[in-house]
């Protein structure tokens, strides 16, 4: 098990590694395998590509992210103008039926909001619009159908967990509820949590995964 100063210095590392992360703005303290980190960045995509990199490190249990969003002028845009950006990147998207996402946006804040068939379309949409710029926030409402054989379902799951070799797939419960998934049980790191819960949104009819998994120490 690692101590709270070895989890500092390679999550240090892990973010002085990433180019397009400016690591000097942010602070880092870690208790009981718990980052929490603060600071100003000038972009959300930056926020997000932090939070990816402490998630890669092993032995973090958790994450407290306290960043906040400070637009250099150059990235400041209107409303107006990152509703339309927003609106024309999904377009773009392969993966984003269009028409089927509505957006709003307040203050560099995007809402998005409508019904999708899939998961991997819900995060496609977030994925077109994170890295614009202007955008401060990204707030998700958008809901995914239903699928109703709850059992083919929850079997389809388990079966995807092992076939994709999670290390841990044997110890994760799964059970279903409509278009609602609950996963249970121990993984080995927040990655392999985020690879479970990953697997789990990528079945059809899935529009919500609730993580009760716990790393294990």
């Amino acid at each position: 098990m690692k101590t709270d100063m070895q989890l500092k210095g390679e999550v240090t590392d892990e973010l002085a590694w990433n180019p397009a992360i400016h690591s000097a703005a942010i602070g880092i303290a870690v208790q009981d395998g718990i980052v929490t980190l603060t600071g100003q960045l000038n972009t959300f995509a930056e926020k997000h590509a932090v939070e990816r990199a402490v998630r890669r490190v092993a032995g973090v249990r958790g994450i407290a992210i306290d960043l906040d969003v400070t637009l250099a002028p150059e990235h400041k845009r209107s409303d107006a103008d990152i509703a339309e950006a927003a609106i024309a990147a999904m377009r773009w998207h392969s993966m984003v039926p269009e028409d089927r996402v509505k957006l709003e946006v307040e203050n560099g804040w995007v809402t998005l909001g409508g019904e999708l068939d899939w998961g991997y379309q819900y995060a496609s949409a977030e994925q077109a619009v994170r890295p614009l710029l202007g955008v401060r926030g990204l707030t998700n409402n958008i809901t995914v159908k239903p699928r109703i054989n709850a059992t083919d379902l929850g079997g389809q799951i388990t079966a995807a967990l092992t076939r994709h070799a999670q290390r841990e797939a044997h110890q994760i419960g799964v059970e279903v509820d409509g278009g609602v998934i609950t996963l249970s049980g121990k993984v080995g790191s927040i990655g392999e949590r985020d690879a479970a819960i990953g697997t789990a949104f990528s079945a059809r009819g899935v529009s919500r995964v609730v993580d009760h998994l716990r790393v294990s120490t």
